[in-house]
């Protein structure tokens, strides 16, 4: 991996380049440059011992679990300016890899920095607000409800933004909806068929009629 410097804000999904704040500064304060990972590069394994966070500078990470008959389960994604790698104890208990071309920046370990536990503290609380909505998720009778209410989450976690930008492909998606890649894939083109959403590109969607996905999410 390659390391380089940029701003955490660089490919942002919003566009947008917010002002770091006093958190972010002292965070960043004596740590490396983020690393430039291509995409599918692990980034921890299941089983690795926790030495540290990570934050995703730009592009997107996947965290997932492989199932006992060899089916990939998805429970996280990670995008620009989230951090990961929280654990309940020593060890990691999902792998993490990349989706797309990503910066990872290396963040100073709790045990290591005790003094800044209070600053991990609402993103660790973020990261389970994630888990505890993808449970919602995944508890959506169907595959629209399910898909609509993942395009709802996406945006929220863009700044409400109506594109959507998805570093993510439709396989890594159903992955995380338990859905098949089939499935997903003919839920995108019937929204896109009820003007719904409009697909600009393979990895962006736009939200046409968001009340309507709304109503179907719900």
């Amino acid at each position: 991996m390659d390391s380089f410097e940029t701003s955490r804000f660089s490919f942002h999904p919003s566009g947008d380049l917010p002002r770091a704040d006093a958190q972010d500064r002292r965070l960043n304060q004596n740590l490396p440059p983020p690393a430039l990972c291509p995409a599918g590069t692990e980034i921890y394994a299941q089983g690795e011992v926790c030495n540290s966070l990570y934050r995703v500078e730009f592009g997107g990470v996947r965290i997932y679990r492989l199932l006992s008959d060899g089916r990939r389960q998805i429970s996280a994604f990670q995008l620009a300016g989230e951090t990961f790698g929280f654990e309940a104890d020593s060890t990691h208990h999902f792998f993490a890899e990349t989706i797309c071309a990503s910066g990872i920046r290396m963040l100073q370990s709790k045990s290591a920095h005790d003094d800044l536990t209070i600053d991990f503290l609402p993103m660790a609380l973020r990261s389970l607000l994630h888990a505890q909505e993808h449970l919602l998720v995944l508890g959506r009778q169907n595959s629209i409800e399910r898909v609509a209410a993942f395009l709802l989450e996406m945006s929220e976690r863009q700044g409400g933004l109506r594109q959507v930008e998805l570093p993510m492909s439709r396989l890594d998606i159903a992955d995380y909806l338990g859905l098949t890649i089939e499935t997903v894939s003919r839920v995108f083109s019937k929204l896109k068929h009820r003007g719904v959403i409009r697909l600009p590109s393979l990895r962006s969607v736009e939200i046409v009629r968001w009340q309507t996905l709304q109503n179907m999410a719900s």
